[in-house]
């Protein structure tokens, strides 16, 4: 499962973080808690988990936060869940950022990432964490939460489903999981808004 990290300021605000390190603010903390508990609803008592995350503030925090509450050991970090770099829209508000280039899941703004870079990066970010999850593992199966960003889950989404989700427009919300099954080297989709409270 992959999830998005808890909110902060510039989530707040309408702004756009990329690689900016921007940390939690108490919200994302809150949602972070939550995001715990009803994991630790979910997990199978029986089944290791490993949590890994972004390295980014935010990220690891948030993913700080689901292992106190969920009683699992902290999060290994890894570089390649990274956000996005947005280039010279980082800091800009999601309308100022669209009123000078556009659609920013679109275009190209300069410096900042391409969507195939991302998603280049993105899988083979995931495809190291299964790898090293399944050798430190084995041969028990495990579980694998990964705490990362917005733009990064939505292309690994749109990667699994061929692009039907998400909706064009929709925002993933801040705390929410999008549940994966690795096999080899394919991906699906097997769970959206995995945490939601039903």
């Amino acid at each position: 499962m992959l999830i998005r990290h808890g909110e902060t300021e510039w989530n707040r605000e309408g702004r756009i973080q990329g690689t900016s390190d921007i940390p939690l603010n108490d919200a994302g903390r809150a949602q972070a808690r939550l995001a715990g508990v009803r994991l630790r609803e979910l997990l199978s008592p029986d089944r290791p988990v490993i949590l890994v995350s972004s390295d980014l503030s935010r990220a690891r925090e948030t993913a700080e936060l689901i292992a106190d509450e969920a009683g699992i050991d902290g999060p290994l970090l890894y570089p390649e869940l990274r956000e996005r770099a947005y280039g010279e829209g980082e800091g800009l508000r999601a309308s100022e950022l669209e009123e000078r280039w556009g659609d920013r899941h679109a275009t190209g703004v300069p410096g900042a990432e391409t969507l195939p870079d991302l998603r280049a990066r993105a899988l083979a970010g995931v495809l190291r964490v299964v790898a090293d999850a399944r050798s430190a593992s084995a041969p028990a199966v495990v579980d694998v939460i990964g705490v990362t960003h917005g733009a990064l889950i939505r292309e690994l989404v749109r990667h699994a489903t061929g692009g039907e989700r998400p909706e064009p427009g929709e925002r993933l919300p801040n705390a929410t999981g999008y549940t994966f099954l690795v096999e080899r080297d394919r991906m699906s989709l097997v769970g959206y808004d995995s945490l939601a409270h039903r």
